[in-house]
């Protein structure tokens, strides 16, 4: 029988956690399922503003975003979802989602996936952050994300939407 190392207690800082580059996004992972047993991910992204992320679902995880500053509108299985800064917006797993930032200020969000495994497809789409800002905007190669995604068990469905 393999035994795992005991969860501990732990505060993570404001400025802790490993940053990625990812999709033209910041994102800094708080807490992995290497930390919950495989519980829940817990990272905190920075988009830009009119960021729009491609139509997808998972194929695994519920998806939860806690906005702290900045607005979004989510359109998940037909529904029409927009969220300000206190808002929590929850995406069942299996149900296509999409989200656009609005256009004034940058996003400020907790992303929370459970289970857990969010951070190894962040890891593998993105790269490491050289510096704790957002990233100069670069394509997105999308037979490497769609790729990528599919061995996350994440369905990339289509483009961002076209605002």
């Amino acid at each position: 029988m393999t035994q795992t190392a005991p969860v501990r207690p732990y505060v993570r800082g404001e400025a802790e956690g490993d940053t990625l580059w990812f999709l033209g996004n910041l994102v800094t992972i708080k807490t992995t399922g290497a930390e919950t047993r495989g519980r829940l991910t817990v990272a905190e992204f920075v988009n830009p503003p009119g960021f729009a992320a491609p139509l997808h679902r998972h194929l695994k995880e519920d998806e939860l975003f806690y906005l702290l500053s900045g607005t979004a509108r989510f359109r998940c299985d037909g529904e029409d979802l927009s969220a300000r800064p206190g808002d929590l917006v929850f995406l069942p797993v299996g149900l296509a989602h999409t989200f656009t930032v609005g256009p004034d200020e940058p996003l400020r969000v907790l992303q929370i996936t459970t289970p857990s495994g969010f951070e190894d497809f962040a890891a593998t789409v993105g790269e490491p952050a050289r510096e704790r800002r957002l990233p100069t905007p670069a394509p997105v190669d999308p037979t490497v994300l769609g790729h990528a995604a599919a061995q996350h068990a994440i369905e990339i469905l289509g483009p961002p939407p076209a605002e």
